[in-house]
């Protein structure tokens, strides 16, 4: 197994190894979907494990020779976006299962964050208390990611923990494997909120909010952020009926 770690925490290695060897035994699970996600006490820290599912065929000869694996970009994207002054929970290490031509398992190892809400909590309680300022504050998180050139693929409503702090509102990314470190143009910014929510009253609001910032018109980003919504939208749901279809197909 090839492993990197950080070094404030290389002296704990093999508390790690064990944790790691013992995945699916132990650690209380947060999330069991495609890839698992597990809370563990590392001494008296709190730490997160993320087990990435074993890729396909084809991507286990990517991850092997072409392009770096999940656990080791998120790992890498952490590390960079805290130089750029971005939240996220604090990278600790990285595991890689390799056999001679293919890529098999891997895992992400982070410190445990607690936190308030996220996006999309936002979405399900309209009454949120002061969720028209946190819209707005979050709106302001994305400017500041656009600004720093940071482009981060999976801005969705679960990718985004919210603490709310004395000072104000805290956001911190997860799920950082898909990210692009370039100088985004409009288009590419107002697009980056495609994922979010299909809300008309959000997307105004964040319209309005970013156009502030951004010095754009109003309508010239509401415009824009409507079309991204709704061809996003489209795409999802043309996904859904092909998986209907073949479902059907399957019965029949």
């Amino acid at each position: 197994m090839i492993k990197v770690i950080q070094e404030e925490y290389v002296k704990k290695e093999s508390l790690i190894d064990n944790l790691i060897l013992n995945f699916e035994g132990s650690g209380l699970q947060l999330k069991d979907a495609r890839n698992k996600l597990k809370i563990f006490l590392l001494d008296d820290v709190k730490i997160n494990i993320k087990s990435f599912k074993i890729p396909n065929l084809v991507n286990q000869i990517i991850y092997r020779f072409v392009r770096k694996g999940k656990a080791q970009r998120s790992f890498e994207y952490a590390k960079k976006l805290h130089q750029l002054g971005i939240n996220t929970p604090s990278p600790i290490a990285y595991y890689e299962q390799k056999k001679r031509l293919l890529f098999k398992r891997s895992f992400y190892v982070s410190e445990h964050l607690n936190y308030d809400l996220t996006y999309r909590d936002l979405i399900t309680d309209l009454d949120y208390p002061n969720r028209e300022v946190i819209l707005r504050n979050f709106t302001r998180f994305t400017f500041e990611l656009h600004e720093k050139h940071i482009h981060f693929l999976d801005h969705s409503p679960g990718n985004t923990l919210i603490q709310i702090t004395p000072e104000g509102y805290k956001f911190f990314l997860v799920d950082l494997n898909r990210m692009r470190f370039r100088k985004l143009s409009f288009e590419d910014r107002i697009k980056n909120f495609a994922r979010l929510s299909k809300h008309q009253e959000m997307i105004e609001l964040m319209s309005d909010e970013y156009s502030k910032l951004s010095g754009e018109s109003y309508e010239k980003v509401v415009n824009l952020m409507k079309q991204e919504v709704a061809i996003f939208r489209r795409k999802i749901e043309n996904k859904s009926k092909i998986k209907r279809l073949l479902s059907l197909r399957k019965i029949s």
